[in-house]
């Protein structure tokens, strides 16, 4: 199913199987590889390579890098087939670009489809902006437990 900007629904573009709460790699691409195999597997990318190589040219163009652990890096991209969000997280601190000039553990993902990157990827980017803003939010993200707990604290957002 497409997104709609009118009908954006986080539980469109972020499922349970989109969220790895125990990312193995420890660096930038080693992380953007395991979160885009996951968008693979589940139909939501047909290309892995292509879309790496479109999410890595992004990040050419200014950091994705938040503060407080967070990392939204985002890939506008042919091979996307489903515009969705893959989550990840790691264990250990892992260096990045990042406007507070400190590591990430924490990957918000975006695979965009090219239809969709004037109208749904900058109301998914706002949403994710208003969640990240709460501190209270970014704090539950750390200790989060469970899948289904990310995809909670996202839906409130709605």
């Amino acid at each position: 199913m497409d997104v709609q900007m009118d009908d954006l629904d986080f539980t469109k573009v972020v499922t349970e199987d989109l969220i790895s709460l125990d990312l193995k790699s420890t660096t930038k691409m080693g992380v953007i590889a395991e979160l885009t195999n996951l968008l693979f597997v589940n139909g939501c990318v047909t290309d892995e390579a292509a879309f790496i190589e479109d999410v890595l040219y992004r990040e050419s163009a200014g950091p994705t890098g938040l503060e407080k652990g967070i990392a939204i890096p985002h890939g506008k991209s042919d091979s996307v087939q489903k515009t969705s969000i893959a989550i990840g997280r790691t264990d250990k601190e892992i260096e990045w670009e990042s406007l507070d000039g400190g590591p990430i553990n924490i990957i918000i993902l975006f695979a965009v489809k090219n239809i969709d990157k004037t109208t749904t990827h900058i109301k998914l980017l706002q949403k994710v902006a208003v969640l990240l803003a709460d501190e209270e939010k970014i704090e539950k993200f750390q200790t989060l437990q469970t899948k289904r707990e990310f995809i909670e604290i996202f839906a409130e957002n709605n």
